[in-house]
């Protein structure tokens, strides 16, 4: 029986079971769904991490980094209502696997990295891929990507202490961002969508561990 259990025990099944976790815990969305069934995960993990690429979990990256559990990703992507026909700001690029899912759902990725290291890896995973809508910068995440604006959606894959107006003021009217809000460890994942006159409906969607959104680039080691 063992021998049996190990047989199943493949990339297949791990992926199988990792979907049917994420319908459980609310990501529904079909395109969301088929959009993380189809990136592979081990290509954005690290080889000490790739045995546990299936897992629901957050896992370690270069840079002092993360690359998000899964749940996390299909909840933020399912939260931010992405049309093919949008212009996608992502801040924060990581491994480029929340970027790869964004480029399966929308038109264009604008995508903001301040760790060159981590920037220049996720390029050779786009190569890779043969992704052709994927706009890379290395930058300053925090002051967005004003020259782009404005963008139909934005998704911040760091935790900004406080309402992030520089990037509110670079999403369209009806737009929509979705980011982690707080200074502590633990953070208010939240979706501000825009009321067509300036304002924005702010809803808080639940607790969520990020990194810090940081002034500046990183220096390199």
């Amino acid at each position: 029986m063992a021998q049996h259990q190990d047989d199943e025990d493949t990339p297949e099944t791990r992926l199988a079971r990792l979907i049917l976790a994420l319908r459980s815990q609310g990501v529904s969305d079909p395109a969301v769904l088929n959009a993380i069934e189809t990136t592979p995960r081990p290509l954005f993990t690290q080889d000490l991490f790739k045995d546990r690429a299936f897992e629901d979990s957050a896992l370690p990256i270069a840079c002092g980094q993360t690359i998000s559990q899964p749940f996390i990703v299909g909840l933020m992507t399912q939260a931010l209502q992405v049309d093919k026909r949008d212009r996608v700001l992502e801040i924060g690029t990581g491994s480029g696997y929340q970027t790869t899912i964004l480029s399966k759902l929308s038109r264009l990725v604008y995508t903001v990295e301040r760790y060159r290291t981590l920037m220049r890896e996720a390029e050779a995973r786009f190569k890779s891929l043969g992704l052709t809508n994927v706009i890379t910068r290395f930058g300053d995440g925090g002051a967005g990507w004003p020259e782009q604006a404005p963008f139909d959606k934005i998704m911040v894959t760091a935790a900004a202490p406080g309402e992030p107006k520089a990037l509110l003021d670079q999403l369209k009217p009806n737009g929509v961002l979705v980011a982690p809000i707080g200074k502590g460890p633990v953070q208010t994942l939240k979706r501000y969508t825009g009321d067509g006159a300036g304002g924005f409906t702010v809803e808080a969607m639940t607790d969520v561990r990020f990194v810090p959104l940081l002034d500046g680039v990183a220096k390199e080691l």
